[in-house]
Order: C-alpha cells, then structure tokens, then sequence
C-alpha cells in the first residue's frame, strides 16, 4: 500500500475518536510533586484511559495481520502511529524530515516441511527429529539453504565471564576447545547463584541470555547452537519457543553477530536423548552439575548433528516511528520514550486463528507511547528540553528496531538523559505497585522514589529476576549505548485485590495469551491503571528533563563504561 496513500486515510479520522464514555477520574489524578509545574501536572491529568483504550483496539484488529515486520499490517501500524504524531502536533524527527526512520532487514523464513534435523551417534541408527515438536532454527546468515554434519561439542552454559573465573567453554586440560566448524550444546539461562558476587545472586545477567550465547559461540567460530530448553530456566514454555520460531525471524542487514548457520533451541527430551546417548545420564543432573565451579569442562560428545535447512529469504526495510515535542532549551538533557509496535504476524501453518494480535504485547504499551506523546505536544507549557517519541520495529525479533535506533539516535546519546520503555501493560485495574528494574542504578532513583511515593505505587524488585526481562526490552538497547535507561511495569498489587491476584492475572495471561493468537483485544479490559502508569512516567520524564544535569548511571554499573565513551566522542 502506498506510504502516502495510507497516511491520508487515516488521517480523514477513521479510527481517531475514543468510541465508549470515558473512565477519566472527576478529582486530579496526579498528585503535586516539587519541581512539576501546575501546567505540566495538569497535562499528565489530561492522559485520558479511552484513548489508550482506542490504540490498543485498533492496533489489535485483524485488518493489522499481527503488525509483522516488513508486512502490510506492520506497516499500517507504522502508518497509524505517524498519523496520530501528527495529529497531536509532534515534529517528524525520522528520516528526510519524516517521521520513519527506516531499519534494513533480513527476514528468514524456516521451510519446516523441507527442513531436517537428526542426531547421529558414533554407533547405531541416525534419530530424525520432529521439527517444530523438538527442534526449531533458523539460519541467521540469510542463505536460502545449508547443509552440514557437524560434530556437537556440550559447553554447559556457553558462558565466558572472567570477572566470575568463568569459562565454560575450558577442556579438562584448561585449554579452550575448538569449536570451528561445530554445534555447541548448551543451557539456556546461567549457573544459580545466591551470591551478588557471583553473576550478581539471583538475578539474570546478561550471560544468561540467549542472545548472548549465539553471540558468544559464533565469535568462536561454531556453525549451530543447539539451546536446551527447560521450562524454569527459560521462564516461559516450548510452546512460546515453537511460535516464536514458527514464523520469520528478522536480523540487521550486515550484522556481524549473525553467522549461525542453526541458531537452534531442542526440547528438553531430545536433550535427555543426547545425554543418554553420549553416556552423560541424567539431564537434569548434569545441568544440576554444569552451575557448580569446578564441576564442568568442555566436552565434544560421539554424536553430530546432520541437518538440512530450507529457508524463505527476504530483504526488506521496516521503519521505526520517531516524533518530537520541542523543549524550551536546547541543552543536552533529551527525554526518549519508546514502544515496540510489532508482533509476530501470521503463522499460515496454524488453523483457525492464525494472527498473532499483540493486543497486551505490545498494544498497550504503544497505547500508552501515544497519549504520552499527545499529552506532552497539548501541554500549555513546554518541557524544559526537546522530549523523543519512538514507536520501534522488530522487537520481537530481538530488539532490533531498537537496536537500529540505539545506533542511529535522533540526538547523539550523550545528550539524551533519559529512556523510559512500555512493554505489556496488562489492562486489569489500577496497580499499587510498580517495577522499574535497573533505575536504582541511576543517580535518578531518589527522584523515581520520591515520584512513586506520590502516586502510591510501591516499588517492587523484578518478581522473576531469574527471568532476564532487564534484557528482554527495548530499554536494553538503549542502556547498552549508555543511555540511562529502564521499563515501567506493573507489580502484583492492584487496588481491590491482593497480591495473589495480581500474580493470577499475570500468569494466566504468560500461560494462555502470551504470543498466542489469543492475546486479543477485550471490551471489558479496564485501562485506567495503563492511564495512571502514563501520568507516572510523563513526571518522571519531566523531572528528568528539568535536572541542572544529565542522569548518569551510578559508578560500577554495567553500563557506566558505555555511557562514558559515548560522552567522551
């Protein structure tokens, strides 16, 4: 569909105009807070839930074909965004003076009928296996075939952390196996820890990611990783693991992290079959065994893999949605605020619903992104600097659209003070708890304290720190270029209920919705606490910006050495 000719049609008005009574509290939603002027609280008041309500509807509908990538329902997501930036007044701040800023990609397609996976013991009959049941792939080089027998080397974790005396990839000799040419057989997640000391005590770090482990294994040269797959160490079932692979996985043209020719995950009884036949017994124990020091070295197995790969390849660009509202100065202190806006597209193989609508993930957040920026562009008064809006492409893809606009800032990221991110905002009620993992590594904590406080919102750790989400969310992309940088989450509690409640309505929604066709769009979904989480972060996002100085990360941070180099260029 022509870029211009959709633009035009939405902006005639065809989904702009809330269509249900609004849920606006009669008294002031948000409370006075120092430093917050009487203009600037009464914008935040001006959030209104029915509109969010309205973007998520919309953004949710069949017609957006599960907002993929690349894809026409993608696009009319992009398309609708802009139009809403320009409705509201925000400047484009894309390229060429628009609002897109466009993110080339490589879109790879796993042929799953043509596809073929099988273990090949030293002794005995090679064992086929059922792709989408026991394994998932894809090629992440963008070739439409590939062909290899590759011995499988076991390298527990995969992790080499040498702040930890860590190096899982050490032959019993102490000298690092030789993964060219071969498939690493690794856990998912890190070794567990209660220690802070010890990759951080409970906590997931960077190591323990997926994304790490495909990095950290194609630097040294392996054609695959095949990533066992369990339940508790992943944080979510096979099944989000099968539909996420079951669809196109995209990747930045170009980048060099990309050279697997399998970028596998296994299901967990293939793994106890590989054991079994390699003579390493029981699974469980040997991941048991692998996360304790000193008790693992490297090891090749007398197994290889022997796989066929088929694989659908596209080119394409995607746009990331960028506007702006002018600050009163233009000193070095910008506010961003982010949003992923994609999902996973259709799955043709699925019967019946076979569109994965992204209402909760990530309608909502972008909901949220959009009165946040109506409601800063509509203010009396304008934010003491330029406030950023990015609505980005291919988070479901491992945070590449972020990743792109981490690379390519609006402003350079020196002069940007601060990223506040939205992803899944579950429309449930009012909460009374908030989470903001990573922000107490900030100079910025007491402000975030004293703002929760006001609002009556508890501040609650991360409830799954094993889980990894600091490193699952677009917030990510930017804290790894230096750019202080975190998420707003609901907790547990919410006003009526406890927090057994709350966890209930989380977990059904993980078990039943999460990445599923079914997390659709819902009538009786009550948005007045995604409206409050909005007030919250438009404060914390003034505040920042009024600062006599930039937010910093605090010194030991993961991420102070990057914000430093950036501030040094």
């Amino acid at each position: 569909m022509h870029r211009k000719l959709v633009f035009a049609v939405l902006a005639a008005g065809i989904v702009v105009v809330p269509l249900v009574c609004s849920q606006q509290p009669a008294v002031n939603p948000v409370p006075e807070i120092a430093g917050l002027p009487p203009a600037a609280r009464a914008a935040a008041a001006s959030i209104d839930p029915e509109k969010i309500r309205a973007h998520v509807r919309f953004l949710s509908l069949d017609l957006l074909e599960g907002r993929g990538p690349g894809k026409r329902g993608g696009e009319l997501a992009a398309e609708y965004i802009a139009t809403q930036f320009a409705l509201d007044g925000l400047e484009p701040a894309g390229d060429n003076g628009t609002y897109f800023q466009s993110v080339p990609l490589v879109a790879v397609h796993t042929v799953e009928e043509k596809t073929k996976f099988s273990l090949v013991p030293s002794t005995g009959q090679p064992i086929n296996l059922d792709y989408g049941t026991e394994i998932v792939s894809k090629d992440q080089t963008g070739q439409e075939t590939a062909d290899f027998d590759a011995p499988i080397v076991y390298v527990g974790y995969g992790i080499d952390a040498p702040e930890y005396k860590w190096n899982d990839y050490a032959g019993p000799d102490g000298r690092e196996i030789d993964l060219k040419g071969k498939i690493a057989l690794m856990i998912v997640n890190q070794p567990p820890s209660n220690d802070e000391k010890f990759f951080t005590g409970n906590a997931l770090t960077y190591y323990g990611r997926w994304t790490y482990k495909y990095e950290e294994a194609a630097r040294r040269g392996a054609v695959g990783v095949l990533l066992i797959h369990r339940t508790d160490l992943a944080a979510y079932g096979w099944e989000v693991v099968r539909n996420s692979q079951a669809v196109e996985k995209s990747y930045l043209q170009s980048d060099p992290n990309a050279k697997l020719r399998a970028a596998a995950w296994i299901h967990h009884d293939v793994a106890q079959r590989l054991f079994t036949l390699s003579g390493l017994g029981d699974l469980d124990q040997g991941i048991e065994n692998a996360g304790k020091p000193g008790a693992f070295h490297a090891v090749e197995l007398p197994v290889r893999l022997r796989a066929h790969i088929e694989s659908r390849v596209r080119r394409y660009v995607s746009s990331n949605v960028v506007g702006r509202v002018q600050g009163v100065s233009a000193e070095n202190q910008a506010v961003l605020y982010t949003a992923h806006y994609d999902h996973l597209g259709i799955d043709p193989s699925l019967k019946g619903n076979n569109i994965f609508h992204g209402a909760v993930d990530n309608g909502t957040g972008c909901g949220v992104l959009l009165e946040l920026a109506r409601a800063f562009a509509q203010s009396p008064v304008r934010p003491p600097h330029a406030v950023y809006f990015a609505s980005v492409t291919a988070e479901e893809q491992n945070l590449l659209g972020s990743q792109f606009l981490g690379l390519h800032p609006p402003v350079p990221s020196r002069q940007i003070a601060l990223d506040l991110n939205y992803d899944v905002v579950l429309p449930v009620g009012v909460p009374r708890s908030v989470n903001v993992g990573g922000a107490e590594h900030m100079d910025f904590w007491p402000t975030v304290q004293t703002v929760a406080k006001a609002f009556d919102l508890a501040l609650v750790p991360d409830p799954k720190p094993r889980a990894g989400s600091a490193y699952r969310s677009d917030h990510f992309s930017l804290a790894r270029t230096g750019i202080p940088a975190f998420s707003i989450s609901q907790g547990d509690l919410f006003e009526g209920h406890d927090e057994a409640w709350g966890r209930e309505q989380s977990e059904d929604y993980v078990k039943h919705h999460y990445h599923q066709p079914s997390d659709e769009y819902r009538a009786d979904w009550d948005f007045l606490g995604n409206a409050k989480l909005a007030r919250f972060g438009f404060v914390l996002g003034w505040l920042a910006s009024e600062q006599p100085k930039s937010v910093e990360w605090l010194p030991g941070s993961e991420f102070e050495a990057a914000r430093k180099a950036s501030q040094a260029r």
